[in-house]
Parts: C-alpha cells; sequence; structure tokens
C-alpha cells in the first residue's frame, strides 16, 4: 500500500469515526483512538505538548494515551487506528 492510499483510508476512517456515537465507545477506547490519531498527525514538533487549564486531569489522560503509542510510526499509527474505526463500524452495523 502506498503513502497516499493509507492517507486516504486514514481519511476514510476518520470521517467513519464521526458516525459512531461516542458513547458507544469505551473511554478507554477513545483514548487509544485519540492516542493513535495524535501520533498520526502530529510532527515531531509538537509532540507531548501540556496545555495547563481548567481540565488537568483530562489533558493529563489524553497526554498519557498519547505517549502510549510514542513508539509508533506515524504509518503504523493509521494503519491501528483504521482497524480499530473499521472493527468498531463493523461491531455496530454501520
Amino acid at each position: 500500500m502506498t503513502d497516499k492510499e493509507l492517507d486516504i483510508l486514514f481519511e476514510e476512517a476518520f470521517e467513519n469515526a464521526q458516525l459512531i456515537p461516542q458513547t458507544s465507545v469505551p473511554i478507554d477506547q477513545q483514548l487509544i483512538l485519540y492516542g493513535l490519531y495524535k501520533q498520526a498527525t502530529s510532527d515531531t514538533s509538537d509532540r507531548y505538548f501540556f496545555r495547563p487549564d481548567s481540565q488537568n486531569i483530562r489533558s493529563a489522560f489524553k497526554l498519557n494515551a498519547w505517549m502510549q503509542v510514542n513508539h509508533l510510526s506515524a504509518v503504523e499509527a493509521k494503519k491501528q487506528y483504521i482497524e480499530i474505526i473499521n472493527n468498531l463500524m463493523k461491531e455496530r452495523n454501520l
């Protein structure tokens, strides 16, 4: 699969993710998806930038989710994201 083909599938998966009711996805899986998306789309200059705000606990969980997948390349993160979204779509008959 070429990089362009992977990017197309990744964009399609992101669009499909919007069709999945958020409340139907366990929070731990939402965090995994967040981490994979950030790893797949962020350049190395903005990795792990933590913004202190009124939702520090939420931000900390999101940062941790991203750090859990920091060993993955952007390509591998995209592949895993696509796989999870496709499985969620199948499970929900979407």
